[in-house]
């Protein structure tokens, strides 16, 4: 384990990894998760030895592993996507919409990920669409994105979507831009009300088309009336819809994106030390005042709580609705600026693709092809370092 200082998910994983295995039931995402991320950027993935043209430094580079889940494959994903994004952005305000779904529903949302957190969206976009198109709040289309979060900062589970909103849309016959009132969207109790009741729908029609599965402590749930019972109760609870104040224009957008895209359950900088069998790492208390505080976990625990929020495979956490809707996104956008009076265009492609080190500095303004030593000298690949035969995830223990 290394210092306090330097302690990483990778670590925890590496050292208490193997007894959680040996003693937890897993998926397979979930042995697959672990291990890119107990292998990332070591000698197991393979890499290449660059030197220096300059002073003759050597420099040993190890592969990304490049899961989603993994702390330190984020960063070049998620600037690559915010800049293809700033091709999206609108000379308008932009509304920052929540949906939370009761923490009730948590045990029945672990154990159907894929179909929960389908309803989640659905339900979520549906209302953001159908409210914005009544005449009586905005009576226009709108465009929206929404990015699926599953955690709360101490780690456990807490579904909710964010979505960053146009505030504004294309009237009904699309020839003019309807602006929303300055510093309002759409009303959160009817927003709120409606989420709840799409979300109930959805949830209704899921049991009956019998998508839904009900093991260990949720067992119960299968009977129809039960079900329909332990349904009926969220109707009579309060369900957490909230709009943020408008970004600070477009540059409040992008440092948003840059937040929250492609952010997993726990950040490497989160964690303050790992040893004796425990993990602590730092986390705000929304509930008291925002406060920051450290929480200390068995390790056990801590790697439950982190596995909780693997998703499933392939599945998209970022979604696009509406004017975004990746069909028709570019005409709806051109059409969108020609009203609005802007003439931005999206840029094309280039005829030579990018390198990854091209990408990292342009985008990162990180040069990895300057010696790092002299600083004056250019690094060139003077061997490829191939992958271990030993690169597989364990077998889950039986």
């Amino acid at each position: 384990m290394r210092t306090s200082q330097g302690v990483e998910v990778a670590d925890i994983f590496r050292q208490y990894g193997p007894v959680y295995r040996a003693s937890h039931p897993m998926p397979i995402g979930h042995l697959r998760a672990m291990h890119a991320v107990e292998v990332c950027r070591t000698a197991a993935l393979g890499g290449h030895v660059d030197k220096c043209d300059r002073c003759g430094h050597l420099e040993i580079s190890y592969n990304s592993c490049r899961n989603r889940h993994c702390p330190k494959c984020q960063t070049l994903q998620k600037e690559k996507w915010i800049e293809a994004r700033c091709e999206d952005l609108l000379p308008i305000q932009y509304f920052h919409v929540v949906f939370t779904v009761p923490s009730e529903l948590n045990p029945l949302v672990i154990m159907n990920q894929r179909v929960m957190y389908n309803i989640l969206f659905r339900s979520a976009s549906e209302t953001l669409v159908e409210l914005s198109a009544n005449p009586r709040h905005l009576g226009a289309q709108i465009g929206f994105f929404g990015i699926l979060h599953t955690w709360g900062q101490n780690l456990m589970d807490h579904p909710h979507i964010h979505c960053v909103v146009t505030g504004g849309g294309l009237s009904a016959d699309e020839t003019h831009w309807v602006s929303s009132r300055k510093k309002f969207f759409l009303p959160v109790r009817v927003m709120s009300a409606l989420f709840r009741g799409k979300f109930l729908d959805h949830l209704k029609r899921s049991f009956e088309a019998g998508d839904l599965i009900f093991p260990g402590g949720i067992r119960q749930l299968k009977d129809p009336q039960t079900f329909e019972g332990f349904r009926g109760q969220f109707y009579h609870k309060k369900w957490v819809v909230y709009c943020k104040p408008p970004f600070d224009g477009a540059e409040g957008v992008l440092q948003y994106l840059g937040r929250y895209t492609h952010r997993i359950a726990l950040s490497n900088n989160r964690i303050v030390k790992g040893q004796d069998g425990k993990v602590s790492f730092q986390w705000r208390d929304y509930a008291d005042g925002d406060k920051q505080k450290t929480m200390t976990l068995k390790a056990d625990e801590f790697i439950r709580r982190f596995l909780l929020h693997v998703l499933p495979r392939r599945y998209v956490r970022i979604r696009h609705f509406g004017l975004l809707a990746n069909r028709s996104r570019k005409k709806n956008l051109s059409l969108c600026r020609g009203l609005l009076g802007n003439c931005k265009t999206v840029t094309k492609e280039k005829d030579n693709p990018e390198t990854w080190q091209e990408q990292l500095l342009r985008i990162c303004e990180i040069d990895v092809t300057t010696c790092p030593v002299c600083k004056q000298g250019k690094m060139f690949t003077v061997e490829s370092l191939l992958p271990s035969r030993c690169n597989s995830p364990p077998e889950q223990s039986r």
